[in-house]
């Protein structure tokens, strides 16, 4: 069976508007932006990621979010939606509200708040009981830097077992874990880099695709590494590698907690400062998506 999630993914940032103790999420940006990234080559949208601060949403905002995405999609474009919260009961419902919208997979992270608790077993029940639960393919998402729990790579692999568990979002760049997973998962899962730095290392090494912030300031060349991978050249994809990490980077080094405005700062794309903790200016940046 061929893997179902291929390609480049943009982890759609979430634009705001209004001050920082009234920001309201800027459903006519976000359709626009991705009107915008339309044109390009991607694969689809990830709707409700880290980059989109799906932790900062009431779930009325991010319900609005999944609807908006799936009437600004192109036909053809897949969307994924960021269904993790932090029980498992809570995760199967936000799942099923989100299936019913008609997105295409869940992306779901695992409980961290009571990280400490978070051993190989308590993930293996908790993730096993939303893909039997889940209305949608799963996609087990894997963010140590954000979440501080390792989803470890023997349990990737036990988990790819279920026939409702489609892929892999893999955010820690690390090309050892891909190593411990491809070589020994079914053919039809889908191994996701969620690191710009390493979008054609990875698919040298069988990853079938990305879903990266940086698509969302760089996502012709991030097309392009995938593409040209594809097509077997090798030594054009590595030189728009080598440009797409310092955008990687810029893109990194600058979002802070609440910002997403670095991500759309290179595209004609909506961004703002973000729902956060503390004050901060908003910008709106629209300039030309680079080809």
């Amino acid at each position: 069976m061929a893997k179902k999630f291929r390609g480049i993914f943009p982890a759609l940032v979430t634009p705001f508007a209004g001050g920082t103790l009234s920001e309201t999420v800027d459903l006519d940006a976000f359709k626009g932006n991705i009107g915008v990234l339309n044109s390009i080559g991607l694969s689809g949208y990830v709707v409700l990621g880290s980059t989109g601060e799906c932790v900062s949403l009431t779930p009325g905002e991010s319900l609005a979010l999944l609807r908006t995405a799936k009437t600004a999609a192109a036909p053809g474009k897949l969307v994924i939606a960021g269904t993790g919260q932090e029980s498992t009961l809570q995760t199967i419902e936000f799942t099923n509200a989100a299936a019913r919208l008609g997105i295409d997979a869940a992306l779901v992270r695992p409980p961290s708040y009571f990280k400490a608790k978070m051993s190989r077993e308590a993930l293996r029940r908790h993730y096993l009981a939303v893909a039997d639960a889940a209305e949608v393919p799963v996609i087990v998402y894997n963010i140590p830097q954000n979440t501080g729990v390792t989803i470890d790579p023997s349990l990737v692999v036990e988990l790819a077992a279920h026939p409702n568990i489609a892929g892999l979002k893999e955010s820690s760049g690390s090309v050892s874990y891909l190593e411990e997973v491809v070589a020994h998962v079914p053919k039809d899962f889908s191994y996701l880099v969620g690191s710009g730095y390493v979008i054609l290392p990875a698919l040298v090494l069988g990853a079938s695709g990305a879903i990266l912030a940086v698509a969302n300031a760089a996502p012709a060349q991030c097309v392009g590494i995938y593409e040209l991978f594809q097509a077997g050249k090798i030594e054009d994809a590595a030189r728009l590698q080598l440009g797409v990490a310092p955008l990687n980077k810029a893109v990194m080094d600058t979002a802070s907690p609440g910002s997403n405005t670095p991500c759309a700062e290179r595209a004609r794309t909506a961004g703002s400062s973000g729902r956060r903790s503390s004050p901060s200016t908003t910008r709106d940046a629209r300039i030309s998506t680079p080809s």
